[in-house]
């Protein structure tokens, strides 16, 4: 079953609403919304997935456990202040703001999902949070996905959404998303907070399967900077306003469901990468003939890691030596008389040793915006692959400060 790419983000799928305002979180900054609500007109369920980090943010550990509602409805999300470090009086915040998000739709507290992402060891201004949410109802909207996606916008560069449709059971359904993230990216769920709305019927337990599935082919195979953040959050709201039959997990139209799912999370995971901040190239980096799933991962997230071949991408030399070198360290099993190493398909290095291509055909392909790195340890037949960037110079700039954080 296909899908076709629509407009609409979050509130493409029927029965959701979205917006945004300002509260003072930036507070230097009166001119860019800092805070977003997300609402869902029709009872729905809920799935997500959460930073593998130990030390968690505040918004992390009070969405764990509001997760388990059986009727989320809603997500407020604040931008400028990641609420992490902060403490039992953090806690305490993040409450208040899914408890004054809850009084202004007419909700339970625990109908409400909350995020933050910012400096980390900050107190939230949270008296004017709770002023600014009072009045968030009137901003809600059916054309508030961009809204939302600018709000949550740290040093990102552009807003994130993404949203396609499919048929099930002969009705049309949707699924939509945003994002965002530019740095302290890297599996296992990375410096980014993704929010996606589906009109699907589904149950609860089959959700929550769709979106680990998602998750790990899409926002657990990228890295810019090998930094994993504090409040990394993926939540999925499913309000069943399609009509559809609930997808049963298995059936054809489950499977169509989780291509969808899968394609929206990949275009928001490709869309954080391609905006890592400073950065000038999108590399691929795929192992394959691994000895094991593992050994691929390790290979593959070596590379992609490692400071010395992402500084060679930037400099835009082919340095497969660098490559081999990460190899090596990975802790993968692996032979040096067996590595073979290709660029964009052209193969650089042959059984561990330079290849007999041209330096010259290799070196233009590391000077694209895009390209690919395939590397065959020729052990087995396990693959894996990840998304990832070069190292540049502005990355450097952007980060010697106060910089961001969670």
């Amino acid at each position: 079953m296909s899908h076709s790419e629509i407009p609409g983000g979050i509130t493409a799928p029927h029965g959701f609403v979205a917006g945004s305002a300002y509260c003072g979180v930036k507070a230097a900054n009166k001119d860019a919304p800092d805070i977003a609500l997300i609402f869902s007109q029709h009872k729905t369920v809920a799935a997500g997935t959460f930073t593998t980090n130990k030390v968690k943010a505040a918004p992390v550990r009070v969405s764990r456990t509001h997760l388990a509602t059986a009727d989320v409805r809603a997500i407020v999300a604040n931008s400028g202040n990641a609420n992490a470090c902060t403490g039992v009086p953090g806690l305490r915040d993040a409450k208040r703001m899914c408890r004054a998000t809850a009084k202004t739709l007419g909700l339970r507290e625990k109908q409400v999902l909350v995020c933050s992402t910012g400096r980390i060891g900050v107190a939230l201004p949270i008296e004017k949070m709770e002023a600014t949410i009072g009045k968030m109802e009137n901003c809600l909207g059916r054309n508030g996905s961009i809204a939302v996606a600018r709000a949550v916008m740290t040093s990102d560069t552009f807003p994130k959404e993404f949203a396609v449709e499919f048929s099930a059971g002969g009705k049309t359904v949707r699924v939509g998303g945003v994002a965002k993230g530019a740095g302290m990216i890297d599996p296992n769920m990375a410096t980014m907070l993704c929010f996606i709305t589906t009109d699907a019927a589904i149950g609860k337990s089959t959700l929550q399967k769709a979106v680990s599935v998602a998750v790990e082919q899409s926002f657990n195979r990228i890295t810019i900077d090998g930094d994993m953040s504090t409040n990394d959050t993926v939540l999925v709201l499913a309000n069943g306003a399609a009509g559809n039959k609930p997808l049963k997990y298995g059936t054809k139209e489950f499977k169509a469901f989780q291509v969808a799912l899968d394609h929206v999370m990949t275009e928001l995971a490709w869309m954080i990468v391609k905006d890592g901040e400073g950065v000038s190239k999108f590399v691929e980096v795929r192992v394959a003939g691994a000895a094991s799933l593992a050994d691929a991962r390790r290979a593959a997230e070596a590379i992609a890691n490692s400071t010395l071949v992402k500084c060679a991408w930037f400099g835009e030399d082919p340095n497969w030596g660098r490559i081999m070198d990460a190899l090596g360290y990975c802790g993968a099993k692996m032979r040096e008389e067996l590595v073979d190493i290709f660029y964009d398909g052209v193969i650089a290095v042959k059984g561990g040793m330079q290849s007999k291509t041209p330096l010259e055909k290799i070196g233009p392909i590391v000077k694209q915006k895009r390209f690919t790195i395939c590397v065959d340890l020729n052990l087995g037949r396990a693959e894996y692959v990840v998304y990832t960037t070069d190292f540049t110079t502005d990355y450097v700039k952007l980060n010697m400060g106060d910089g961001i954080g969670g």
